[in-house]
């Protein structure tokens, strides 16, 4: 109800609840303006909306999957890449410089010590004209005597037919198959603190006969040929068979020992007792034996022996996809089957 004395503002009306609400015309039009879901076909323009909105989300989500594929591929095509090539020296130095060639770990086949890969650094040094002398540079425990041999053999030819020096460069340890090649080179330099020598062959393996008997087992084994499992862990070794195999290492032995006395010569104490029943000595006692010549390390060499201060490694070695074969079974199946396997081996 509105007072009898009230006095409105200009351009104000009171509302009176009689008018009635005006239908259709602005009004109407505000309201469907505002509200979207008023508007005629509101339904398929959300669908649109949507649609196009998943559309792009798939867009996005192919272009990000296409990004990663191509990334793997990149990476197994840089991977196949340094399969097919080896760790060698790039072009062949003109200038004055002394090649090396690290002959590291275990001297056997599939290893990076193998005849494989030393005769094969040793044949791109001796070719290169700028090199001016060879160095091996040893930390070795030993390994096989037919890798070594092969090594060698191709230190004698590879000498005689290009007339360059060839010296052995001691870093911890040169014993066995590595004091094998070590001693066919022109000069053996080692630290006072190395080791040096373990001049003999062993065979190793494992016997589980009386294991097996212990726990009742049976071995079934069958041969033709009265010797052919003489070697198996599992089976027992006769007195003959005893000294069959102690009779082939000490071939072997007497060649290794023939190898040393050849390339040391007049240098070498060969009546100092114990020298080839697989002692080591110290650096310094090497050089006292003759087993080595000076102490020296791989710059000395270079500098004042060689005279060409440039050092350039011509090792090859594993690439990376051998080395992740290795990591991931390989090499665990390797060991497994060798440590099984009795084989003679200079070490």
């Amino acid at each position: 109800m509105t007072e009898p004395n009230r006095t409105e503002p200009a351009g104000f009306e009171p509302f009176d609840p009689s008018t009635p609400v005006p239908s259709g015309g602005d009004a109407t039009k505000n309201i469907v303006k505002n509200d979207p879901t008023q508007q005629p076909g509101w339904e398929r323009a959300t669908l649109e909306k949507l649609a196009f909105a998943s559309l792009r989300e798939q867009r996005a989500s192919r272009r990000w999957k296409t990004v990663v594929r191509l990334g793997w591929l990149a990476f197994f095509v840089a991977l196949a890449w340094l399969a097919l090539s080896r760790a060698t020296p790039g072009a062949a130095k003109t200038t004055a410089h002394t090649a090396t060639i690290e002959i590291k770990g275990e001297i056997a086949s599939g290893a990076e010590a193998s005849a494989e890969f030393v005769v094969a650094a040793m044949r791109s040094a001796f070719e290169d004209e700028g090199a001016k002398g060879v160095v091996l540079l040893i930390n070795s425990p030993g390994g096989s005597p037919v890798q070594a041999g092969i090594i060698v053999d191709e230190i004698k030819r590879l000498r005689a037919k290009h007339q360059k020096p060839i010296f052995a460069v001691v870093e911890e340890n040169c014993a066995s198959a590595a004091y094998y090649i070590a001693s066919a080179t022109d000069q053996i330099f080692v630290d006072k603190a190395s080791l040096v020598g373990s001049i003999g062959v062993l065979m190793d393996g494992f016997g589980f006969t009386g294991l097996m008997s212990k726990v009742g087992v049976e071995r079934r084994l069958l041969t033709a040929g009265e010797n052919k499992g003489f070697l198996d862990p599992f089976s027992p070794m006769s007195d003959a068979q005893r000294a069959y195999a102690q009779q082939m290492i000490e071939q072997i032995h007497a060649q290794f020992i023939d190898v040393v006395k050849a390339g040391r010569g007049a240098r070498l104490k060969a009546d100092t007792p114990g020298l080839f029943s697989g002692l080591f000595w110290t650096g310094q006692q090497a050089v006292e034996l003759g087993l080595a010549d000076h102490l020296g390390n791989l710059d000395y060499v270079a500098r004042e022996v060689i005279k060409a201060e440039e050092v350039i490694d011509y090792t090859r070695r594993d690439n990376v996809a051998e080395r992740l074969a290795k990591k991931f079974g390989a090499a665990f199946a390797d060991a497994s089957v060798h440590a099984l396997r009795s084989a003679p081996a200079l070490r």
